[in-house]
């Protein structure tokens, strides 16, 4: 494994940054790169890419830095090795290994060896016209956007049903046959289900996937008014119930207060800004709507352990 210098890092990633502008026709802006569905299919119109794995990292070797997708996200692997970073958490890659990502969430990869499998990406309306529920998508707990239970190891029963599955969905999106698209609806809601099946048995003593109505309400609030709301009060407003409430029904079904988890969410997208060099910590602390920077200093070494200057350089050397 060859190990890089922190400034060759550094003039990697403003070169990925480049190669996106050219690849994908991005405006150079303040963020991390963030890559639409359209740019990565043939035909601009596309909800939905099924491919190898393989096939797909060739065709896009620069979606090996960290960017985030408008998208969901979907990779399977049968062979490889490496590491897979998704919000700053790593996960060593293994082969029958699924990810679920939703959008805006951000991701790299530093695999090693050869690496194959499956990636679906699909549009946040893909199923809208498809489920009498827009929201159904988001009721299987690998879909909340949080790590620690998007990334599955699949049982051995599982491995060959899994990847039989995604070899129809490849045959599908390659085809032009009648109703292609409700097909790999229809077989994605299969595949869904079945990991959902799986896997719940060893998640039943964690309520966290099994959250109370409201607090999953509160959970998609947090995820549209971070930037402006930071107080559980608010949002216990909005749910029409007390904040004390609010609170109980947090520590019940999530294991953390209220204010704590509007925090995370904050703290999740600072880091989010912090590795895109583009940016101060002074713009970075106006994005997230502090008074100063100071304020914001003060608040992400509180939550995180270090300043976000720190936290910053340490994200940039880091090998995962």
């Amino acid at each position: 494994m060859i190990y890089l210098s922190g400034k060759t890092k550094i003039l990697n990633l403003l070169c990925f940054l480049l190669a996106l502008k050219t690849q994908f026709r991005l405006p150079m802006q303040s963020n991390i790169p963030r890559i639409d569905i359209n740019s990565l299919s043939e035909h601009k119109e596309d909800h939905i890419m099924v491919s190898r794995f393989a096939e797909y990292l060739a065709i896009h070797p620069n979606l090996t830095l960290p960017h985030r997708h408008s998208f969901y996200h979907l990779l399977f692997f049968t062979e490889g090795g490496g590491m897979h970073t998704i919000d700053f958490n790593h996960f060593e890659v293994k082969p029958y290994q699924i990810y679920f990502m939703v959008p805006g969430q951000v991701h790299s990869w530093n695999f090693e060896g050869n690496v194959e499998g499956f990636v679906v990406n699909f549009s946040d309306i893909f199923f809208q016209s498809f489920l009498l529920r827009p929201e159904y998508i988001t009721s299987f707990s690998f879909f909340t956007g949080r790590t620690d239970g998007s990334v599955i190891n699949l049982p051995d029963p599982m491995q060959g049903t899994v990847e039989h599955l995604f070899e129809g969905l490849l045959r599908q999106a390659t085809q032009r046959n009648v109703y292609k698209e409700d097909m790999i609806r229809v077989l994605l809601l299969q595949l869904f289900i079945l990991v959902e099946q799986s896997t719940s048995l060893n998640r039943q003593q964690n309520t966290s996937y099994q959250s109370h109505p409201i607090v999953k309400e509160f959970q998609k609030l947090i995820e549209k008014n971070f930037i402006d709301m930071r107080q559980p009060g608010e949002y216990a407003k909005i749910l029409n119930i007390t904040p004390n409430h609010l609170n109980a029904l947090c520590k019940e079904h999530l294991g953390r207060q209220a204010g704590e988890i509007i925090r995370d969410r904050v703290v999740l997208e600072a880091k989010r800004l912090l590795v895109n060099l583009g940016l101060t910590v002074s713009e970075i602390a106006y994005k997230l709507n502090f008074n100063d920077n100071s304020y914001f200093t003060k608040f992400f070494k509180k939550e995180v352990g270090v300043n976000p200057e720190i936290f910053r350089k340490n994200s940039i050397l880091e090998k995962p």
